[in-house]
């Protein structure tokens, strides 16, 4: 049985990077005539990536948006990057599709890169599909194909077509639900052809085997499949509806999209198998006539826009709506995107994907009610960490104030972006999931709002420490005329355990030093503290002021804070100071065939392994722990990559200090290391 919507059909085109996504977008609003031109996006004319970065890496760098009609059936199209930079598009446009729409490329050996996109929608419940491009280039077997993706999928993969080939090429396909064989033409219809002989007994074997698996769910086709009963064709596609809509199967089909094979079959599919949107709205925890936000545009030539996904009746321009807070919120100007082009609408359909002018205070993942209905807050989904950085700063200085609005307007576009100052260095850091998304950060930043920054790698936080403790005194004493300056105090200065900061305390008897100075002492130990002898701020020590002596007339505020810090960088200097660096725990999700070469590469960074297990749930791909020191997390993320076609990833965080010896601590002092 169909389930029946009046809404849009929302697909989400995703998959590794290079697989074809947005051919096959501009392959699919060719067919339904959306377009009378075929663009491409090696020739820089396709509807998607049209933007100047995109267009330069040959590859989408932002999600775009497209929108069609199919049998009188309204689709938008959401093609979402592949590259993991960039991901933080494609989680919140993903949360709205009714349907992922997963391209792969036919090559066996390339085929694993689309496990991480399997294993995302799946713990999204997002319903799937396999669309293998490029199947004209194929020079394996479909099963061999299938047999490599399987295990990359916790539900069965389900081919609903087998290849017609001619000598080495496939030039058509079966379909197995209708068994009706159809021969490719460039750039139009399918022609439907007789049967090859042949293929008969192929066709029967392959059939018979996708309605084994669909019989897995469905108990009456099962028993007509054990008494040798014809199931009818109305009982096998809904069986591959319902099974499509509730993630049990996925419905696996190919062709190629630069020569327009197997697209409008891709389209029936679609047409007939997307779920309707209300299994999309109780994904969400969403009520009727609701609105769901999942990204924001800027720059524009209509200005900011609130993209989002319309789950209820009719929008004009000026309609009232509410947001999670309860606050009134007026929709402005309504605009339906096409690739980078804007066009705008009276009003909405159900379930269409728009944007919406003037929502200023509205940011992505929040939720709109219409007509007054207050929507509930989203559960905000925990972000994958921001573990590469830039420290930028402007090359004119009359930018910096443009700066910090520029920035700010591409984080709102990207959540996998962040712009904050470094505690430890000081730096203003931009940090992004990889090298990649921030080097497009950067040449956005310039190319849109006309702000050029010089970047680098930011500043390794070093320490200093002391190993043994001492007794020092430091006398501040300066007479000029008039009142003078008079400062005098005795320190004990001790280390402490790695971690545990700084400590002041005083152990002062008979008045020696006035308690009102007692603060101004502790600042002066901790202004000698923040350079120690070796270049680097003091961590992990203790001071106890013991003992001083003070003048009625010339004893200050200011002497006393002098005299602090001359004791202290006298003490730092006696206590044996030695160098700490920091070490990060890298988390690395890698496929098992580059374990061996990622683990020794960062054996070569002074990596300290910890352990290597299997990612759970994943078909051989493993987890990597180890110690890295900080200076090595520089140029980390494309190294992996390049190690593991693309793959790998990284979590890091900071975990301890720890002391640099020898050759390398001398360098970092004398400034002959470039910190990392």
């Amino acid at each position: 049985m169909k389930a029946t919507s009046n809404g849009a059909k929302v697909i989400a085109l995703v998959g590794p990077t290079g697989a074809g996504k947005t051919s096959l977008a501009e392959a699919m609003l060719f067919a339904a005539g959306a377009i009378t031109r075929l663009g491409a996006v090696k020739d820089g004319n396709s509807v998607g990536d049209a933007s100047p970065e995109a267009r330069s890496r040959g590859g989408s760098t932002e999600m775009n948006l497209m929108r069609f009609g199919w049998m009188d059936e309204p689709f938008v199209l959401l093609d979402v990057p592949g590259a993991p930079g960039f991901s933080a598009d494609a989680e919140q446009a993903l949360a709205v599709a009714d349907l992922a729409l997963v391209v792969i490329d036919p090559d066996p050996v390339r085929a694993p890169q689309a496990e991480p996109v399997l294993r995302q929608l799946e713990a999204m419940e997002i319903p799937r599909a396999i669309f293998v491009n490029r199947i004209d280039q194929a020079r394996g077997s479909i099963e061999e194909l299938l047999e490599t993706l399987q295990p990359l999928s916790a539900s069965a993969l389900v081919a609903r077509q087998i290849p017609i080939r001619d000598g080495e090429h496939i030039d058509g396909f079966v379909d197995l639900a209708l068994e009706r064989a159809y021969h490719y033409r460039p750039g139009k219809p399918s022609e439907q052809i007789p049967m090859p002989a042949d293929l008969e007994s192929v066709e029967t074997a392959a059939r018979f085997h996708m309605l084994e698996q669909l019989a897995d769910h469905d108990d009456v086709l099962l028993e007509q499949l054990l008494l040798d009963e014809v199931p009818k064709l109305d009982v096998i596609f809904g069986d591959l509806t319902r099974e499509t809509a509730q993630g049990q199967a996925v419905p696996v089909l190919f062709g190629s999209a630069i020569n327009g094979f197997g697209v409008r079959r891709l389209l029936k599919m679609l047409r007939h198998d997307t779920p309707p949107m209300e299994q999309a709205m109780e994904r969400l925890g969403l009520g009727k006539n609701t609105a769901q936000v999942f990204k924001i545009m800027n720059g524009s030539s209509v200005g900011r826009l609130a993209l989002m996904r319309l789950f209820g009746g009719q929008v004009r321009e000026g309609a009232d709506w509410v947001d999670e807070s309860g606050e009134a919120v007026r929709a402005g100007a309504i605009f339906a995107l096409q690739g980078s082009a804007a066009n705008k609408l009276q009003q909405t359909d159900p379930g269409d994907v728009v944007g919406i002018a003037k929502l200023d205070d509205v940011g992505a993942g929040q939720r709109l009610g219409m007509a007054g209905n207050r929507p509930e807050p989203a559960e905000r989904a925990a972000m994958a960490p921001n573990n590469c950085a830039l420290a930028i700063e402007v090359k004119d200085h009359k930018d910096e104030v443009r700066l910090s609005a520029a920035i700010g307007k591409l984080v709102e576009e990207d959540a996998g972006l962040a712009w904050a100052p470094d505690e430890m260095t000081r730096e203003m850091l931009i940090r992004g999931r990889t090298d990649e998304q921030l080097a497009v950060a950067l040449e956005r930043l310039k190319r849109r709002y006309g702000v050029d920054v010089s970047a680098s790698a930011p500043k390794v936080p070093y320490r200093e420490t002391i190993r043994k403790a001492v007794t020092q005194r430091g006398r501040h004493k300066k007479q000029s005329g008039g009142h003078g300056q008079f400062g005098d105090v005795v320190i004990e200065v001790r280390p402490l355990q790695r971690g545990e900061g700084f400590r002041f305390d005083e152990r002062i008897t008979g008045g020696a030093v006035p308690k009102q100075w007692i603060p101004s002492v502790e600042h002066g130990v901790r202004d000698a503290m923040e350079s120690g002898p070796l270049g680097f701020e003091v961590v992990d020590v203790a001071v106890t002021l013991v003992d001083g002596s003070f003048h009625t007339v010339d004893s200050s505020e200011l002497a006393f804070r002098l005299a602090g810090r001359l004791a202290m960088g006298e003490a730092l200097a006696a206590a044996g100071p030695y160098l700490l660096e920091p070490f990060a725990h890298v988390a690395i999700r890698v496929p098992g065939t580059a374990t061996s070469r990622v683990t020794s590469h960062l054996a070569s960074r002074r990596g300290q392994m910890l352990g290597i297990t299997p990612l759970e749930g994943w078909s051989r791909w493993d987890v990597i722990e180890m110690l890295l020191p900080g200076a090595e997390l520089a140029g980390l993320d494309g190294e992996l990559r390049s190690l593991s076609q693309g793959m790998a990833q990284f979590e890091a965080r900071f975990d301890h200090f720890a002391e640099v010896n020898g050759k390398l601590a001398s360098a970092i002092i004398q400034g002959r290391l470039e910190p990392a």
